[in-house]
């Protein structure tokens, strides 16, 4: 028997500057609706939190590129996101956001109990400083070249070339992206939270006593324990957010990575004046729906300051997910490579389940997936229409074709019946420990096999067969697949809730309990509504329409006159000169194991064959690249990364979609040696 009377359920903050997008949905939100439509039909307690995240840099830099105040940035966003997500039918039970007086008052008052019971360091330190944008800089609004792998367009916090997590100060070259300027370093004061206090603590918590937790999200806090917590600042030097609310903090507010998971609770606050049970008291259980980039935030960081303040709950589970992808491409919001919600539900009206399904049967549960239209045309077409929607179709016709819509009476169960029968406890069972583990591509899964069972039961009888030769078998088959229709009301609710409804409404059935399925739910004599479709064929024409439009993003990336990066400080032809550029031809190339990002190439510089480690695996195929013509600079000094020198770089080229095209010569008849000059 569970410990726990109540569950909170709390989804990622998604951010105020941009609309929702299918990653999203993939990664957090059709799964927390999932969880949360399940246990309300089991009769629990529950309650389901959502809100915008308001604060912070980029909704300051948007603000200032359209001449309006983050104000209206985040109130035009945040209304397009909370209505986008009611019309998928994400069931939250407040969709708050932080930049209301409740947060504001409830952050503010958190941090002062931190500050008062001195849990915070107080440091001065050199910081970067955007001197014509007259602003300190975020570490992702520093930019500059990887002292690990030379990436020239690193971030100051990582480098997505070769995963290397980065301080802003180790950064050569170090540029501001919000006016191309070298940044000057320049004193201030913040406010740290000392996370190397907590380390013992995380390692009891979630090393010894969380081994149940999925393996992404184990294996990265294990990766951050291991390798050491450091203090990490909880205010930062901005005009827009939660003023720090202290002396001498003038000018600072509350760093986002701090302000937002306490909007989790000031939303509960917004929703009942009751807020204290949901976050204070044991027999809560609080789970937590989020993507993999917010791993550190909702497993280290933020049960850290709950632990600090000393009487909240902490997380039962953060069951994360991947990434999604798009066509075979990294899902971007800056190339608008995407599929947005509030787009998606003017182009396919009345299709939320759609969505819903193909997002959860492709669910990158445990490793990156992919979205494609061709996919989600396929799995709507070729499962809800000619498994689920076939099943409730005939079914209902066949009920009105004989007995005028009526439910028959059902005579002695044979073997095969009471086998069929038999399985609906068993699909149940399966799909409850799905669930209860995170694991919903696989609770879908048993969802589609009751239709599929209901089919496999109506080919088998063949009912249209034997009317003519055994009218009181067929009572007794009709009667059976009315029940199995009835379950799938019940069981496809937390997934399909549309398509679920439109089914209780054909069926003329309220809405049941989980505990109620089974057999004998519909009881002869009762009336049912005439079939209408449940789901409806897409055409390949709608399909090409969204496929065009992709292209057309596409297109229209390459075309777009986006401004160039500023010009690096001159050098000299004597610094030039230094640099011996060769072609070379790629021999061998070989993934480098436990990396994304990662290749081991050999290749023959002309002088010598050398081995090279070069962050281009998420473009290349090793396979598709021996062979290959490139220019390598063959006197960089050599570098170990991931435990293999590297004895050189291969020159290449960011595209306007982000991806690499290797910097090679055209001319087939250019020899491997030749010098570049």
């Amino acid at each position: 028997m569970s410990k726990y009377k109540r569950t909170l359920v709390t989804t990622a903050l998604p951010y105020a500057n941009g609309p929702v997008h299918i990653g999203h949905l993939a990664g957090v939100y059709i799964p927390a609706d999932i969880y949360v439509r399940y246990l309300r039909l089991k009769g629990k307690e529950v309650a389901f939190i959502g809100g915008s995240d308001e604060h912070g840099v980029p909704i300051t830099i948007k603000a200032k590129k359209e001449g309006i105040t983050p104000q209206d940035v985040v109130d035009r966003y945040h209304n397009i996101i909370k209505k986008s997500f009611s019309e998928l039918g994400i069931s939250f039970d407040i969709y708050s956001r932080t930049s209301s007086d409740t947060h504001a008052e409830m952050a503010s008052d958190f941090f002062k109990h931190l500050y008062k019971e001195g849990k915070f360091i107080e440091q001065t330190s050199m910081q970067y400083y955007d001197e014509e944008a007259k602003q300190f800089l975020a570490d992702r609004y520093i930019t500059g070249t990887c002292p690990h792998c030379n990436n020239e367009n690193a971030y100051g916090d990582q480098c997505e070339a070769c995963g290397t997590s980065l301080n802003a100060t180790d950064l050569i070259n170090p540029v501001s992206a919000i006016t191309g300027n070298k940044p000057i370093q320049k004193e201030t004061k913040h406010w740290f939270l000392p996370l190397n206090e907590y380390e013992t603590w995380l390692k009891e918590w979630i090393l010894d006593s969380h081994k149940e937790w999925k393996p992404n999200v184990y294996g990265q806090c294990k990766s951050w324990i291991d390798g050491g917590l450091h203090p990490r600042a909880v205010t930062r030097d901005l005009d827009w957010g939660v003023p720090v609310p202290v002396e001498g903090a003038d000018g600072k507010v509350l760093y986002v990575w701090f302000d937002a998971p306490i909007g989790y609770i000031s939303a509960t606050k917004d929703l009942t004046p009751d807020w204290e049970k949901w976050w204070k008291d044991q027999e809560t259980k609080l789970v937590h729906f989020i993507g993999k980039d917010n791993i550190v935030f909702h497993c280290i960081i933020f049960p850290s300051m709950l632990k600090a303040e000393g009487s909240y709950i902490l997380p039962e589970n953060v069951p994360a997910n991947e990434f999604l992808n798009l066509e075979g491409d990294k899902i971007s919001t800056s190339r608008n490579w995407a599929v947005w919600l509030h787009e998606y539900l003017v182009d396919f009206p009345d299709k939320q389940d759609v969505l819903r399904y193909v997002l959860t049967a492709n669910a990158p549960e445990t490793k990156d997936n992919d979205f494609t239209w061709k996919d989600f045309q396929a799995r709507n077409n070729n499962e809800l229409v000619a498994i689920y929607g076939n099943f409730i179709n005939r079914t209902l016709v066949l009920t009105h074709k004989y007995y005028k819509g009526i439910v028959p009476e059902r005579g002695e169960l044979s073997d095969f019946d009471k086998e069929i029968l038999s399985e609906i406890p068993k699909i149940k069972a399966s799909l409850e420990r799905n669930i209860e583990n995170y694991h919903f591509r696989e609770a879908l899964k048993d969802a589609m096999n009751l239709a599929r069972l209901g089919n496999k039961y109506l080919a088998d009888t063949e009912p249209w067969k034997l009317i003519k030769t055994d009218e009181e078998r067929v009572k007794t088959i009709m009667n059976i697949c009315i029940q199995i229709a009835t379950n799938l009301s019940i069981i496809t609710e937390p997934f399909i809730p549309f398509s679920a409804q439109k089914l209780r409404d054909m069926l003329n059935i309220e809405k049941l309990e989980w505990e109620e399925m089974g057999d004998n739910l519909i009881k002869a004599g009762h009336c049912i509504n005439k079939a209408s479709l449940l789901f409806e064929k897409i055409e390949d024409k709608e399909i090409e329409n969204q496929v065009n439009k992709l292209l057309e993003t596409k297109k229209a990336n390459s075309l777009a006159n986006i401004e160039a990066e500023p010009a690096k400080e001159n050098c000299n032809f004597d610094d030039f000169s230094k640099m011996d550029i060769r072609v070379g031809t790629i021999l061998e190339a070989e993934k480098v194991k436990k990396t994304k990002k990662l290749l081991k190439l050999t290749v023959d510089t002309g002088i010598d064959k050398r081995t090279i480690v070069s962050g281009i695996a998420e473009f290349f195929k090793p396979e598709d690249i021996i062979g290959k013509k490139v220019s390598v600079l063959v006197n960089l000094a050599p570098k170990s990364l991931k435990g293999i020198e590297s004895q050189g770089m291969i020159l290449m080229a960011e595209n306007l979609d982000g991806s690499l095209s290797f910097v090679s010569p055209e001319d087939k008849e250019i020899l491997t040696g030749s010098t570049i000059c």
